[in-house]
């Protein structure tokens, strides 16, 4: 399992928290190096008004208490991506349907699935090989809107003849009473074969070739 994640991110990489903490310690070196100065230098029959100093000390402090609030966001965020991180992993080896027009077709069997926009009245699928030629068209398919309906393809054409197991891609043809074309949105079925982070979601890689952030996985098999 190892050996199917992989990081994009750099463990080197500051956080604004810490960028901003650096900032203020050089902050805090100055006022005590300004505040020194100005007590060894005062007359001491006219001692200076501490009101400033203290003004300003007030105001660092309040950036002291911001940044540890927002380091502690980070934390929380961190811990959180990495509880989601824990889930996805769980996601390498199983059957998952997101967007995509691409499936397997293993053994004879392929699946995809699909949603339509609204309920239609006609729906169909036209399966196409890799030169993106038709081999064959699924009739009287679900007609409801808004639900994930799963199809299986048995592989073979229209004519009757058996395919060479791949990589497809199906194309749904919807449409209304009026012959309007309805939107459907098509789901590939693949299995999850590896798992890589991209600027903190996961990116899961699929075996039909393809890619998907594992938050738009609609289903797990």
């Amino acid at each position: 399992m190892t050996d199917a994640i992989s990081s994009l991110t750099s463990t080197g990489q500051q956080t604004a928290s810490s960028v901003a903490t650096s900032k203020l310690n050089t902050d805090y070196k100055s006022f005590l190096t300004l505040l020194t100065a100005q007590l060894t230098n005062q007359d001491p029959l006219e001692p200076m008004d501490s009101s400033t100093f203290v003004t300003q000390l007030a105001q660092l402090s309040q950036v002291e208490q911001a940044i540890q609030t927002n380091t502690n966001l980070e934390s929380i965020r961190a811990q959180l991506s990495n509880a989601g991180l824990t889930n996805d992993l769980g996601l390498i080896g199983h059957e998952v349907s997101v967007p995509g027009d691409l499936f397997d077709l293993a053994g004879g069997k392929g699946t995809f699935d699909y949603v339509l926009d609204t309920a239609a009245n006609d729906v169909s699928a036209v399966i196409l090989n890799s030169a993106g030629q038709a081999v064959a068209r699924i009739d009287d398919l679900p007609q409801s809107g808004a639900t994930l309906h799963s199809v299986e393809w048995s592989g073979f054409t229209d004519e009757g003849a058996p395919v060479d197991d791949g990589i497809y891609q199906v194309q749904i043809l919807a449409t209304d009473p009026e012959g309007n074309t309805i939107y459907a949105e098509p789901y590939t079925k693949a299995t999850v074969e590896g798992l890589t982070l991209q600027n903190g979601q996961s990116l899961l890689t699929l075996s039909n070739g393809g890619t998907a952030l594992a938050g738009l996985v609609a289903a797990v098999n």
